[in-house]
């Protein structure tokens, strides 16, 4: 899964991506390039687990950010708004600190003005293909789809509000409408104000939008990741913090993609992997391997907390609190699973 950064020029957009990625990128007006990079989402279920099994390794769910180029000037200009097509999910960088020339940054308008030009964008798309359908008429139910967005958009909804059934966004897909695309509000402040609230103005227009806000300093966050671990809990506890901002972006981006973790455990590996919320048992198992998925015979499931509680698989077993789950089950985050299989 791939979530792309954006923002507008000076908004601290590139010095985000490398306080996350731990990558030095080039910042600054016009640099151009588009940075990837992959990171660990922090899991207190994978350490507890780790702790528990000693394993050889442990491999927590990662996430891959992309710190899409902004162009020049006020706004987003049409390569970056062509860019954002290509990822599956947005955060966007909002400036709320001073700038170099001395001007304050206006968050909520940086959020509106993005809404309108992706609105716009989507628009334009959206009434290109209304105008070919309405004249060969070769798909009279992406059509009737099609006029519903059209008319939610020029109503200024974004798709992501609209109420869709699961083939209507499947039809929708190939269009990679930017409004419809989950969005995460990151508000860049000054290092002092780390430990305060989203101002109410954006934090009300981000609720009436289903929008997820977090609050962070690029700058703090950057000298965070440089430092020793047992320095890191002691500069974070000053700061008025319980734990690195950057721990709450990762997650809150890893569950605005709306991806859950499935758990397995053992001497040689104690490892979260991401899946879509909804996944049943066998694709699940899939996830691991293909194998799997073919010779699926059952899943035998733990709450994570139950087995951290009791101490081993067998104590859990013994106290019936594994299940027994077939090809009908649907996992839940945090599950422990093992699975039976036969090829």
């Amino acid at each position: 899964m791939k979530i792309g950064l954006v923002g507008h020029p000076g908004g601290g957009k590139s010095t985000v991506f490398g306080a996350l990625t731990g990558l030095a990128v080039e910042t600054g007006f016009g640099s151009g390039k588009e940075n990837v990079g992959s990171v660990k989402v922090p899991d207190s279920r994978v350490d507890a687990l780790s702790e528990m099994y000693a394993p050889k390794k442990t491999t927590y769910a990662e996430i891959t950010f992309t710190d899409l180029g902004g162009g020049h000037g006020e706004g987003i200009d049409r390569k970056t708004l062509n860019a954002m097509r290509s990822v599956d999910a947005l955060c966007q960088v909002l400036r709320a600190f001073p700038a170099p020339d001395g001007g304050d940054g206006d968050p909520l308008a940086e959020m509106l003005e993005m809404e309108t030009e992706t609105l716009l964008a989507d628009l334009e798309v959206v009434e290109q293909r209304v105008l070919r359908l309405r004249k060969d008429r070769s798909n009279p139910a992406e059509l009737a789809l099609l006029e519903r967005v059209q008319e939610a958009l020029e109503n200024e909804i974004p798709g992501r509000r609209m109420t869709l059934s699961e083939d209507e966004r499947r039809m929708l897909l190939g269009y990679s409408l930017l409004s419809q695309k989950p969005l995460l509000l990151v508000l860049n402040v000054a290092e002092e104000s780390v430990a305060e609230s989203a101002p109410d103005g954006l934090a009300s227009a981000a609720r009436e939008r289903g929008l997820g806000v977090v609050v962070l300093s690029a700058a703090v966050e950057m000298d965070i990741a440089q430092m020793q671990t047992t320095e890191q809990a002691e500069f974070v506890a000053s700061l008025g913090l319980a734990e690195p901002a950057r721990n709450r972006f990762i997650r809150g981006a890893f569950e605005l993609i709306d991806l859950v973790s499935m758990l397995t455990v053992g001497p040689d590996e104690c490892r979260a992997w991401p899946i879509p919320r909804g996944t049943l048992a066998p694709r699940a198992a899939g996830k691991i391997h293909s194998d799997i998925e073919r010779g699926f015979i059952r899943a035998e499931v733990v709450p994570w907390e139950q087995l951290v509680e009791q101490g081993s698989e067998a104590k859990c077993k013994e106290a019936g609190l594994t299940r027994v789950e077939g090809k009908d089950y649907v996992i839940q985050d945090g599950d422990v699973v093992n699975f039976r299989f036969n090829v």
